[in-house]
């Protein structure tokens, strides 16, 4: 059932709060924050909390609330959420533990919560909201944050995380913060589509455990996308999966958070995958914005830093391209003659404390063709003077300003930018971070989120269906037989009994050297010694067949593909809660040794293809020997497989591995189908 709008809720005029100690705790975070609406403590026997008069019961309030915090035990706030709904309260902070979390009966009691009416719950099981803007803090503990207009949103499936993160010491003020907890009513999705069209919500941070509606999170994203509100996630634990296929090569390459990285990128979204990466690139996309491409520069006073940021810039997809030569002329020019002009830049402390020649120096600089410059610098620790330093800082704050390029001041160590220089910094407009690493990945999520909101407008996906039931595999013949109905290419073959000993074997007429022979059976042929390749005549056959077909088991004899370019690996399946995705990789006998594989969600473009081979060391490969990228064959491959899923709705997945990419075109030369027990056959 959808909830009502979550309006009333997240920036409310009046707040009840109903409860003991926690409620009288979320009263003085209210005051804290210099709330100036109006909160009605609920409390049958006191008299007074927080400086307030008391009111004995829901009954006696002045009105319907527009937010609720209930902080009682788990039976009594069933009774008073449906009073409250019963009201038309705007909505409810839910503190009590002991729902869904905590097993069966607990489940039980969830459902009774949310009942039929239709009032928005946050938790149970949370710590609740915070809107910074109003100052209202539906809120039982302690918490960092400071009234502000406006700043990024923060939505969290942990309350001790959200907590925490609220506690940054690195100049990041959230607007609104919202600790989901069990999400019985308001999801992460809810959140995320509220605060795209919220004029104070200037970016999106998420921590999530799992994506409850993947195709509402599509939607919400699409949202923020066309508000121009960047959402960065960090996405944690795993949600629970579909029985694994444990005879498919995907499933032992394929971890579950591939989904979710497909789902993501599709919709633009940032993925981070530690708390400092978080909130730095939160912090960047909140202050610098979008960048519209990875060429940075840098510049430090050291050939050291300089040497650091270029031996971990090939960790992240970001380039620091040499100067032309004009563009290294002009930058010489306001340089001694000692300095190297290179990229990484050390521009040396010939010129240090001379603010003109550094504004000079680093405006010819950032005026070259770069999307964004670093200047690395650590602050003097406290007791020394810094008078020397303010010069560099202030002289990048105007190049950066002068030339409308994007600036962020990078510390190598995270003590070395205190407080008040990192409120000058954000003052200036520039971002900051407080680690090279830190500062190139935030960077490169600019400007993958840039390039993306400059793409077209991405497509909704298809939502995947759990399998019925156990799942089973089809044999080889049977799989090619569905691939070739949907007109995948299939070497021509045979299935053939097993050759009694000292009979040659028969070797079909239509089929021509060399030939392959496989036992029909095990998933992982190769593996068990049950293949058979590069048969020359009717004697190898013989011999092949008589072994391979030992305990009367049947034998495929097919064409062998010759003239191979490449073997891929190319899997379409089933991936709940998230979506039909794409596995594409390095396929053939090494490929779980190899591990070159990626994933996209369904549907997929031939630019989706083509972006992704770019990220494979066998894609570079295939563009290689086949002199340019053309995913043609391959995309035809991935068109018809996801088809193949749409058609037979008891299909769970289908690999092919290897598809041998020749001159002429790509063959399935092994696949594997697996389907719940009731379907999978070819109509």
């Amino acid at each position: 059932m959808p909830v009502r709008d979550l309006g009333r809720l997240l920036r409310p005029r009046t707040v009840a709060v109903i409860g003991g100690d926690p409620a009288e705790r979320a009263i003085r975070q209210s005051d804290r924050l210099g709330f100036e609406g109006e909160i009605w403590p609920v409390h049958p026997t006191r008299s007074h909390m927080a400086g307030r008069r008391v009111y004995p019961s829901l009954e006696d309030l002045p009105g319907a609330p527009d937010a609720a915090f209930v902080a009682v035990n788990r039976r009594l706030t069933i009774e008073i959420v449906r009073h409250l709904a019963e009201m038309g309260c705007g909505g409810a902070v839910l503190y009590a533990s002991g729902f869904a979390e905590a097993g069966e009966e607990g489940a039980r009691l969830q459902e009774q919560l949310v009942g039929e009416h239709r009032m928005p719950l946050i938790g149970p099981n949370c710590y609740g909201t915070i809107n910074a803007v109003v100052g209202a803090a539906l809120w039982p503990d302690v918490q960092g944050c400071r009234r502000v207009r406006s700043g990024p949103a923060l939505i969290s499936q942990s309350g001790n995380i959200s907590l925490n993160l609220t506690m940054n010491r690195r100049g990041i003020d959230f607007s609104q913060v919202v600790s989901l907890g069990n999400q019985s009513s308001v999801t992460t999705e809810d959140c995320l589509e509220h605060f795209a069209t919220r004029p104070e919500v200037t970016a999106v941070g998420i921590h999530a455990e799992s994506i409850v509606d993947p195709i509402a999170f599509g939607r919400a994203a699409l949202a923020c996308r066309d508000t121009r509100t960047p959402v960065v996630v960090l996405k944690t634990g795993r949600s629970k999966q579909a029985e694994r296929i444990t005879s498919s090569h995907t499933a032992a390459l394929a971890a579950p958070a591939d989904a979710y990285d497909a789902l993501f990128e599709r919709y633009g979204v940032v993925a981070a995958e530690s708390i400092p990466d978080f909130m730095t690139t939160l912090g960047l996309l909140d202050t610098i914005g979008p960048i519209p491409g990875n060429r940075l520069v840098s510049l430090s006073c050291s050939g050291g830093e300089a040497a650091l940021v270029a031996d971990r810039s090939v960790h992240y997809p970001v380039a620091f391209p040499a100067f032309g030569s004009q563009h290294r002329d002009r930058i010489a020019a306001t340089l001694p003659q000692l300095v190297t002009i290179t990229n990484p830049l050390d521009y040396h402390t010939f010129i240090w404390g001379d603010e003109p020649a550094l504004e000079r120096c680093f405006t010819e600089v950032v005026t070259g063709p770069v999307d964004a410059a670093m200047l690395v610098i650590d602050w003097p620790s406290e007791g020394n003077d810094d008078t020397d330093w303010w010069p560099t800082l202030r002289a990048f704050a105007t190049a950066a300003d002068r030339v409308g390029r994007a600036g962020v001041v990078v510390s190598g160590l995270p003590e070395s930018l205190p407080g008040r220089i990192r409120a000058f910094v954000i003052e200036q407009g520039l971002g900051i971070a407080h680690s090279i690493d830190e500062a190139l990945g935030g960077l490169a999520a600019a400007a993958a989120y840039g390039r993306w909101m400059e793409s077209q407008r991405p497509r909704l996906h298809l939502p995947a269906r759990a399998p019925a039931g156990p799942v089973r595999t089809l044999d080889e013949p049977t799989g090619k037989a569905i691939l070739a109905a949907q007109g995948i290419r299939v070497p021509k073959g045979v299935v053939v009994d097993a050759q009694p000993e000292g009979r040659p074997g028969a070797h079909p007429d239509h089929l021509g050297f060399p030939l392959v022979a496989k036992a029909v059976g095990p998933a992982h042929k190769s593996r068990s010694g049950g293949v058979v390749t590069g048969i020359r005549d009717s004697g190898e056959l013989g011999m092949a067949v008589r072994r391979l077909g030992k305990g009367d088991r049947p034998v495929l004899i097919e064409e062998q593909v010759t003239g191979a370019v490449a073997e891929l690996l190319v899997s379409v399946s089933h991936r709940p809660p998230i979506g039909v995705v794409v596995t594409l990789g390095a396929g053939g006998t090494m490929v779980e040794w190899l591990a070159d594989t990626t994933t996209l969600l369904v549907p997929v473009t031939r630019s989706d293809l083509r972006r992704a081979l770019g990220r494979l060391r066998i894609g570079r490969m295939v563009e290689h020997r086949t002199g340019g990228p053309d995913p043609e064959p391959i995309y035809q491959v991935v068109d018809r497989l996801t088809n193949l899923l749409a058609d037979l709705p008891d299909v769970v997945e289908v690999e092919i591995n290897p598809l041998i990419l020749t001159d002429d075109g790509a063959w399935a030369a092994d696949a594997l189908i697996s389907v719940t027990p009731e379907g999978g056959q070819p109509s």
